[in-house]
Protein backbone atom coordinates (compact mmCIF):
# COMPACT_ATOMS: atom_id res chain seq x y z
CA UNK A 1 0.00 0.00 0.00
CA UNK A 2 2.81 2.73 0.50
CA UNK A 3 4.65 1.84 -2.34
CA UNK A 4 1.13 2.10 -4.35
CA UNK A 5 1.05 5.67 -2.64
CA UNK A 6 3.94 6.75 -3.35
CA UNK A 7 4.01 6.33 -6.47
CA UNK A 8 0.87 7.87 -6.65
CA UNK A 9 2.52 10.77 -5.35
CA UNK A 10 5.37 10.38 -7.65
CA UNK A 11 3.04 10.46 -10.66
CA UNK A 12 1.55 13.38 -9.33
CA UNK A 13 4.22 15.74 -8.84
CA UNK A 14 5.20 14.96 -12.63
CA UNK A 15 1.37 15.70 -13.67
CA UNK A 16 1.57 18.80 -11.42
CA UNK A 17 5.05 19.82 -13.36
CA UNK A 18 4.05 19.42 -16.19
CA UNK A 19 0.75 21.46 -16.04
CA UNK A 20 2.62 24.27 -14.40
CA UNK A 21 4.48 24.42 -17.61
CA UNK A 22 1.25 24.03 -19.59
CA UNK A 23 -0.63 27.05 -17.38
CA UNK A 24 2.70 29.28 -17.75
CA UNK A 25 2.76 28.76 -21.87
CA UNK A 26 -1.09 29.02 -21.85
CA UNK A 27 -0.34 32.69 -20.15
CA UNK A 28 2.84 33.58 -21.67
CA UNK A 29 3.72 31.99 -25.71
CA UNK A 30 7.02 31.71 -26.63
CA UNK A 31 8.98 31.00 -23.13
CA UNK A 32 11.67 29.07 -23.65
CA UNK A 33 12.82 26.26 -21.42
CA UNK A 34 15.42 28.63 -19.00
CA UNK A 35 12.53 30.83 -18.97
CA UNK A 36 10.50 28.50 -17.70
CA UNK A 37 12.59 27.50 -15.24
CA UNK A 38 12.62 30.84 -14.16
CA UNK A 39 9.24 31.76 -13.89
CA UNK A 40 7.70 28.61 -12.53
CA UNK A 41 10.54 27.73 -9.79
CA UNK A 42 11.60 24.40 -11.10
CA UNK A 43 15.33 23.11 -12.24
CA UNK A 44 16.28 23.13 -15.68
CA UNK A 45 16.67 19.51 -16.12
CA UNK A 46 12.95 19.41 -14.31
CA UNK A 47 11.19 21.62 -17.38
CA UNK A 48 13.44 20.03 -19.94
CA UNK A 49 11.77 16.74 -18.61
CA UNK A 50 8.44 17.98 -18.61
CA UNK A 51 8.78 19.73 -21.59
CA UNK A 52 9.72 16.67 -23.68
CA UNK A 53 6.73 14.81 -22.02
CA UNK A 54 4.74 17.44 -23.04
CA UNK A 55 5.69 17.40 -26.34
CA UNK A 56 5.42 13.61 -26.93
CA UNK A 57 2.15 14.04 -25.62
CA UNK A 58 0.70 16.72 -27.81
CA UNK A 59 0.14 19.30 -25.26
CA UNK A 60 3.51 21.36 -26.65
CA UNK A 61 5.80 22.37 -29.63
CA UNK A 62 8.53 23.66 -30.23
CA UNK A 63 8.78 26.41 -33.01
CA UNK A 64 11.78 27.87 -35.26
CA UNK A 65 14.16 30.19 -33.69
CA UNK A 66 13.50 33.89 -35.62
CA UNK A 67 17.35 35.00 -36.39
CA UNK A 68 18.31 38.35 -34.93
CA UNK A 69 22.06 38.89 -36.06
CA UNK A 70 22.84 38.04 -32.13
CA UNK A 71 26.09 35.74 -31.88
CA UNK A 72 25.25 32.59 -29.87
CA UNK A 73 22.92 29.76 -29.32
CA UNK A 74 19.16 31.30 -29.02
CA UNK A 75 16.67 29.62 -27.38
CA UNK A 76 13.78 27.55 -28.35
CA UNK A 77 10.68 29.37 -28.14
CA UNK A 78 7.73 26.83 -26.96
CA UNK A 79 4.13 27.27 -27.54
CA UNK A 80 0.88 25.56 -26.55
CA UNK A 81 0.10 22.95 -29.52
CA UNK A 82 -3.44 23.61 -31.39
CA UNK A 83 -2.72 20.53 -34.15
CA UNK A 84 -2.86 17.48 -32.32
CA UNK A 85 -5.45 17.57 -29.33
CA UNK A 86 -8.67 18.10 -28.89
CA UNK A 87 -11.64 19.90 -26.01
CA UNK A 88 -14.92 18.85 -26.37
CA UNK A 89 -17.53 21.34 -24.78
CA UNK A 90 -21.15 21.42 -24.77
CA UNK A 91 -23.76 23.63 -23.59
CA UNK A 92 -27.31 21.60 -22.56
CA UNK A 93 -30.07 24.98 -23.37
CA UNK A 94 -33.44 24.91 -22.15
CA UNK A 95 -34.66 24.23 -26.02
CA UNK A 96 -31.27 22.56 -27.51
CA UNK A 97 -28.03 21.21 -27.54
CA UNK A 98 -24.92 22.74 -28.54
CA UNK A 99 -21.33 21.65 -28.90
CA UNK A 100 -17.97 22.24 -30.18
CA UNK A 101 -14.33 20.97 -30.22
CA UNK A 102 -11.69 23.27 -29.95
CA UNK A 103 -8.06 23.40 -29.75
CA UNK A 104 -6.30 23.53 -26.57
CA UNK A 105 -6.02 27.71 -27.08
CA UNK A 106 -9.97 27.58 -27.56
CA UNK A 107 -10.03 27.73 -31.68
CA UNK A 108 -13.10 26.15 -32.31
CA UNK A 109 -12.88 23.63 -35.26
CA UNK A 110 -16.42 22.21 -35.66
CA UNK A 111 -19.74 22.74 -34.11
CA UNK A 112 -23.21 21.12 -34.20
CA UNK A 113 -26.73 21.87 -32.47
CA UNK A 114 -29.11 19.23 -32.44
CA UNK A 115 -33.13 20.37 -31.01
CA UNK A 116 -34.27 19.19 -27.68
CA UNK A 117 -37.72 18.30 -29.25
CA UNK A 118 -40.59 18.01 -26.99
CA UNK A 119 -39.00 14.82 -24.93
CA UNK A 120 -36.69 16.91 -21.95
CA UNK A 121 -36.38 14.44 -19.86
CA UNK A 122 -32.94 14.01 -18.57
CA UNK A 123 -32.28 10.81 -20.29
CA UNK A 124 -33.36 11.77 -23.53
CA UNK A 125 -31.27 14.55 -23.37
CA UNK A 126 -27.91 12.57 -22.95
CA UNK A 127 -28.69 10.41 -24.86
CA UNK A 128 -29.02 13.24 -27.78
CA UNK A 129 -25.70 14.70 -26.26
CA UNK A 130 -23.95 11.67 -26.74
CA UNK A 131 -24.56 11.42 -30.80
CA UNK A 132 -24.10 15.09 -30.73
CA UNK A 133 -20.62 14.63 -29.42
CA UNK A 134 -19.99 11.59 -31.29
CA UNK A 135 -20.63 13.65 -34.51
CA UNK A 136 -18.76 16.02 -33.69
CA UNK A 137 -15.81 14.02 -33.24
CA UNK A 138 -16.71 12.17 -36.76
CA UNK A 139 -16.64 15.75 -38.43
CA UNK A 140 -13.07 16.73 -37.16
CA UNK A 141 -11.66 13.90 -37.93
CA UNK A 142 -10.62 10.35 -35.23
CA UNK A 143 -6.59 11.14 -36.24
CA UNK A 144 -7.00 13.79 -33.72
CA UNK A 145 -7.15 13.03 -30.37
CA UNK A 146 -9.93 14.02 -27.82
CA UNK A 147 -8.26 14.65 -24.06
CA UNK A 148 -12.03 15.27 -22.23
CA UNK A 149 -15.48 16.36 -22.34
CA UNK A 150 -16.91 19.34 -20.57
CA UNK A 151 -20.78 20.16 -20.36
CA UNK A 152 -22.74 23.43 -19.03
CA UNK A 153 -25.85 22.86 -17.86
CA UNK A 154 -28.45 25.02 -16.69
CA UNK A 155 -28.62 24.23 -12.84
CA UNK A 156 -27.01 23.76 -9.74
CA UNK A 157 -23.89 21.19 -10.03
CA UNK A 158 -22.66 19.23 -7.33
CA UNK A 159 -18.68 19.21 -8.24
CA UNK A 160 -17.64 16.41 -6.34
CA UNK A 161 -20.01 14.07 -7.80
CA UNK A 162 -21.09 15.88 -11.38
CA UNK A 163 -24.64 15.23 -10.20
CA UNK A 164 -27.19 18.34 -11.76
CA UNK A 165 -29.04 18.51 -8.22
CA UNK A 166 -31.66 21.26 -9.45
CA UNK A 167 -32.76 22.46 -12.85
CA UNK A 168 -35.75 24.56 -12.53
CA UNK A 169 -35.99 24.73 -16.65
CA UNK A 170 -35.73 21.51 -17.34
CA UNK A 171 -37.41 19.96 -14.36
CA UNK A 172 -34.52 17.87 -13.48
CA UNK A 173 -33.38 17.21 -9.95
CA UNK A 174 -30.56 14.93 -8.57
CA UNK A 175 -29.40 13.98 -12.12
CA UNK A 176 -26.11 11.95 -12.14
CA UNK A 177 -25.06 13.25 -15.28
CA UNK A 178 -21.23 12.47 -15.63
CA UNK A 179 -22.35 8.99 -14.67
CA UNK A 180 -25.03 8.53 -17.77
CA UNK A 181 -23.31 10.94 -20.38
CA UNK A 182 -20.54 8.20 -19.74
CA UNK A 183 -22.63 5.25 -20.25
CA UNK A 184 -24.04 6.78 -23.21
CA UNK A 185 -20.88 7.23 -24.71
CA UNK A 186 -19.90 3.36 -23.70
CA UNK A 187 -18.35 1.66 -27.49
CA UNK A 188 -18.10 5.04 -29.00
CA UNK A 189 -14.42 6.59 -29.62
CA UNK A 190 -15.14 8.87 -26.67
CA UNK A 191 -15.48 6.09 -24.48
CA UNK A 192 -13.66 6.50 -20.85
CA UNK A 193 -12.76 10.25 -21.25
CA UNK A 194 -12.48 12.49 -18.37
CA UNK A 195 -16.08 14.36 -17.90
CA UNK A 196 -16.59 17.28 -16.15
CA UNK A 197 -19.92 19.06 -15.86
CA UNK A 198 -20.97 22.34 -14.35
CA UNK A 199 -23.30 25.33 -14.29
CA UNK A 200 -23.62 27.13 -17.31
CA UNK A 201 -23.17 30.50 -16.40
CA UNK A 202 -19.55 29.01 -14.20
CA UNK A 203 -18.26 27.39 -17.71
CA UNK A 204 -19.12 30.37 -19.45
CA UNK A 205 -16.77 32.39 -17.01
CA UNK A 206 -13.91 30.04 -17.16
CA UNK A 207 -13.90 30.41 -20.72
CA UNK A 208 -13.17 33.63 -20.65
CA UNK A 209 -10.52 33.11 -18.05
CA UNK A 210 -8.61 30.47 -19.77
CA UNK A 211 -9.41 31.30 -23.27
CA UNK A 212 -8.10 34.81 -22.82
CA UNK A 213 -4.88 36.26 -24.24
CA UNK A 214 -5.53 39.23 -22.09
CA UNK A 215 -6.96 38.11 -18.62
CA UNK A 216 -9.63 40.44 -16.88
CA UNK A 217 -9.37 41.99 -13.89
CA UNK A 218 -10.20 40.33 -10.92
CA UNK A 219 -12.39 39.13 -9.45
CA UNK A 220 -14.57 38.62 -12.71
CA UNK A 221 -18.29 37.61 -12.91
CA UNK A 222 -19.81 36.81 -15.90
CA UNK A 223 -23.59 37.30 -15.99
CA UNK A 224 -25.76 34.86 -18.61
CA UNK A 225 -28.81 36.01 -19.50
CA UNK A 226 -30.99 33.30 -21.30
CA UNK A 227 -34.07 31.63 -20.22
CA UNK A 228 -32.68 31.40 -16.91
CA UNK A 229 -30.53 33.60 -15.28
CA UNK A 230 -27.34 32.85 -13.72
CA UNK A 231 -24.11 34.34 -12.99
CA UNK A 232 -20.39 32.79 -12.47
CA UNK A 233 -17.68 34.06 -10.09
CA UNK A 234 -14.25 33.83 -10.26
CA UNK A 235 -11.83 34.70 -7.88
CA UNK A 236 -8.23 34.46 -8.49
CA UNK A 237 -8.36 31.27 -10.26
CA UNK A 238 -11.06 29.55 -8.74
CA UNK A 239 -15.04 29.24 -9.35
CA UNK A 240 -17.08 30.11 -6.24
CA UNK A 241 -19.36 27.42 -6.08
CA UNK A 242 -20.70 27.99 -2.66
CA UNK A 243 -21.22 24.95 0.05
CA UNK A 244 -23.57 23.27 -2.01
CA UNK A 245 -23.04 24.43 -5.48
CA UNK A 246 -25.49 27.13 -5.77
CA UNK A 247 -23.26 30.19 -5.46
CA UNK A 248 -24.11 32.67 -8.51
CA UNK A 249 -27.81 31.67 -8.72
CA UNK A 250 -28.40 34.86 -9.09
CA UNK A 251 -31.68 35.09 -11.01
CA UNK A 252 -33.58 34.07 -8.24
CA UNK A 253 -32.36 37.51 -6.04
CA UNK A 254 -35.40 39.16 -5.80
CA UNK A 255 -35.27 42.59 -7.23
CA UNK A 256 -39.22 43.77 -7.06
CA UNK A 257 -41.05 42.42 -3.94
CA UNK A 258 -44.50 41.13 -5.38
CA UNK A 259 -43.29 41.15 -8.78
CA UNK A 260 -44.35 39.06 -11.22
CA UNK A 261 -44.12 34.88 -10.45
CA UNK A 262 -40.72 32.99 -11.34
CA UNK A 263 -39.87 29.84 -11.91
CA UNK A 264 -38.79 28.73 -8.65
CA UNK A 265 -42.12 29.90 -7.27
CA UNK A 266 -41.29 33.10 -5.53
CA UNK A 267 -42.48 36.74 -6.89
CA UNK A 268 -39.89 39.60 -8.56
CA UNK A 269 -36.91 37.38 -8.71
CA UNK A 270 -34.46 39.11 -11.54
CA UNK A 271 -35.43 35.97 -13.51
CA UNK A 272 -38.89 36.73 -13.73
CA UNK A 273 -37.81 40.30 -15.06
CA UNK A 274 -34.78 40.23 -17.21
CA UNK A 275 -34.64 36.64 -18.63
CA UNK A 276 -35.63 36.19 -22.04
CA UNK A 277 -39.14 34.24 -20.95
CA UNK A 278 -40.02 37.54 -19.39
CA UNK A 279 -38.67 39.98 -22.51
CA UNK A 280 -41.03 37.63 -24.32
CA UNK A 281 -44.05 37.57 -22.76
CA UNK A 282 -43.59 41.48 -21.50
CA UNK A 283 -43.28 42.39 -25.07
CA UNK A 284 -46.07 40.47 -26.58
CA UNK A 285 -49.12 42.22 -27.96
CA UNK A 286 -51.58 40.51 -29.65
CA UNK A 287 -49.56 37.21 -31.02
CA UNK A 288 -47.21 35.68 -28.34
CA UNK A 289 -43.99 36.04 -29.12
CA UNK A 290 -41.70 33.15 -29.71
CA UNK A 291 -38.21 34.06 -30.11
CA UNK A 292 -35.55 36.70 -29.68
CA UNK A 293 -35.61 37.11 -32.98
CA UNK A 294 -38.97 37.80 -33.26
CA UNK A 295 -38.89 40.75 -30.53
CA UNK A 296 -35.71 41.86 -32.38
CA UNK A 297 -37.97 42.37 -35.51
CA UNK A 298 -40.72 44.41 -33.45
CA UNK A 299 -38.12 46.38 -31.95
CA UNK A 300 -36.86 47.34 -35.42
CA UNK A 301 -40.11 48.36 -36.46
CA UNK A 302 -39.95 50.73 -33.51
CA UNK A 303 -42.92 48.53 -31.43
CA UNK A 304 -44.09 50.39 -28.16
CA UNK A 305 -44.49 47.27 -26.18
CA UNK A 306 -41.22 45.85 -27.24
CA UNK A 307 -39.71 48.60 -26.97
CA UNK A 308 -40.88 49.48 -23.18
CA UNK A 309 -40.41 46.03 -21.99
CA UNK A 310 -36.98 45.79 -23.58
CA UNK A 311 -36.09 49.24 -21.75
CA UNK A 312 -37.38 47.92 -18.35
CA UNK A 313 -35.79 44.37 -18.43
CA UNK A 314 -32.86 46.19 -18.71
CA UNK A 315 -33.18 48.48 -16.27
CA UNK A 316 -33.40 45.77 -14.13
CA UNK A 317 -30.32 44.35 -15.13
CA UNK A 318 -28.74 47.64 -14.35
CA UNK A 319 -30.10 46.96 -10.75
CA UNK A 320 -28.56 43.47 -10.91
CA UNK A 321 -25.67 44.54 -12.07
CA UNK A 322 -25.41 47.11 -9.10
CA UNK A 323 -26.11 44.45 -6.50
CA UNK A 324 -23.36 42.10 -7.78
CA UNK A 325 -20.82 44.93 -7.72
CA UNK A 326 -21.83 45.89 -3.75
CA UNK A 327 -21.68 42.20 -3.68
CA UNK A 328 -17.95 40.93 -5.32
CA UNK A 329 -16.53 44.41 -5.72
CA UNK A 330 -15.40 42.77 -8.95
CA UNK A 331 -12.93 44.02 -11.66
CA UNK A 332 -14.89 43.12 -14.31
CA UNK A 333 -18.47 41.91 -15.74
CA UNK A 334 -19.12 40.02 -18.15
CA UNK A 335 -22.72 39.61 -20.21
CA UNK A 336 -23.86 36.73 -22.00
CA UNK A 337 -26.73 35.28 -22.76
CA UNK A 338 -29.03 34.54 -25.81
CA UNK A 339 -30.90 38.29 -24.44
CA UNK A 340 -27.11 40.30 -24.81
CA UNK A 341 -28.19 39.49 -28.69
CA UNK A 342 -31.01 42.25 -29.01
CA UNK A 343 -28.07 44.83 -28.40
CA UNK A 344 -27.85 48.47 -27.58
CA UNK A 345 -31.78 48.27 -26.77
CA UNK A 346 -31.42 46.22 -24.15
CA UNK A 347 -27.58 46.98 -22.83
CA UNK A 348 -28.15 50.94 -22.85
CA UNK A 349 -30.52 50.63 -20.59
CA UNK A 350 -28.73 48.58 -18.09
CA UNK A 351 -25.83 50.64 -18.66
CA UNK A 352 -27.70 53.85 -18.00
CA UNK A 353 -29.23 52.52 -14.60
CA UNK A 354 -26.12 51.44 -13.00
CA UNK A 355 -24.01 54.22 -13.77
CA UNK A 356 -27.29 56.11 -12.31
CA UNK A 357 -26.78 54.15 -9.27
CA UNK A 358 -23.09 54.05 -8.84
CA UNK A 359 -23.10 57.53 -8.89
CA UNK A 360 -26.18 58.25 -6.54
CA UNK A 361 -23.86 56.21 -4.24
CA UNK A 362 -21.02 57.55 -4.64
CA UNK A 363 -19.68 54.27 -5.58
CA UNK A 364 -17.23 53.14 -8.72
CA UNK A 365 -18.88 51.78 -11.60
CA UNK A 366 -17.61 48.55 -12.37
CA UNK A 367 -15.88 47.60 -16.16
CA UNK A 368 -18.62 45.81 -18.30
CA UNK A 369 -18.30 44.35 -21.15
CA UNK A 370 -19.55 41.54 -23.57
CA UNK A 371 -18.80 38.21 -24.07
CA UNK A 372 -15.94 37.16 -26.69
CA UNK A 373 -17.78 34.11 -28.04
CA UNK A 374 -21.22 35.27 -28.14
CA UNK A 375 -23.81 31.65 -28.52
CA UNK A 376 -20.78 30.02 -28.29
CA UNK A 377 -19.97 31.31 -25.05
CA UNK A 378 -21.57 28.27 -22.48
CA UNK A 379 -19.91 25.86 -24.93
CA UNK A 380 -16.66 26.91 -25.58
CA UNK A 381 -16.74 27.48 -21.81
CA UNK A 382 -17.18 23.68 -21.65
CA UNK A 383 -14.25 22.94 -24.10
CA UNK A 384 -12.27 25.39 -21.11
CA UNK A 385 -13.35 23.90 -18.19
CA UNK A 386 -11.42 20.85 -19.39
CA UNK A 387 -8.48 22.86 -19.89
CA UNK A 388 -8.85 23.94 -16.71
CA UNK A 389 -9.53 20.90 -14.83
CA UNK A 390 -6.58 19.05 -16.57
CA UNK A 391 -4.43 21.49 -15.80
CA UNK A 392 -4.65 22.02 -12.17
CA UNK A 393 -4.38 18.55 -11.33
CA UNK A 394 -5.44 16.37 -7.94
CA UNK A 395 -4.12 12.65 -7.19
CA UNK A 396 -7.93 11.29 -8.51
CA UNK A 397 -7.44 13.73 -12.13
CA UNK A 398 -3.47 12.99 -12.48
CA UNK A 399 -4.35 8.95 -13.47
CA UNK A 400 -7.11 10.98 -15.93
CA UNK A 401 -4.48 12.99 -17.41
CA UNK A 402 -1.76 10.17 -17.75
CA UNK A 403 -4.94 7.77 -19.78
CA UNK A 404 -6.11 10.63 -22.52
CA UNK A 405 -2.63 11.69 -23.32
CA UNK A 406 -2.31 7.87 -24.46
CA UNK A 407 -2.67 6.98 -28.00
CA UNK A 408 -5.81 5.11 -28.38
CA UNK A 409 -6.24 2.28 -31.05
CA UNK A 410 -9.30 3.93 -32.64
CA UNK A 411 -7.87 7.11 -33.20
Amino acid sequence: MRAELAKGGQQLLKVINRMTVVRHLCASPGASRADLAVAVGLTKSTVSSSVRDLIAQGWVVERDVVPTGDMGRRPTPLFIDDNRLLLLGAEVGIESIRVVATSLTGAVHACVVADHGDDHTAETCIARLAVALSELHANVGHERQVIGIGVGVPGGVNQLRDVVQFAPNLGWHDVPFATLLGRALRGTTLDGLPLVVRNEADVAAIGELEFNSTPDANPLIYVSVNQGLGAGVIVGDRVLTGSRGYAGEVGHMVLQFNGPRCSCGRRGCAEALIATGALLRMASKGAALQSIDELRARLADQDDAALKAVASAGRHLGMLLLNLAAAYDPGSIILGGAAIEIGAPFLQPALSALSDFAKAGNSPEPTVRTSRFGVDAVAIGAAALVRHSLTRPTLSSANAIVASAAPKEHL
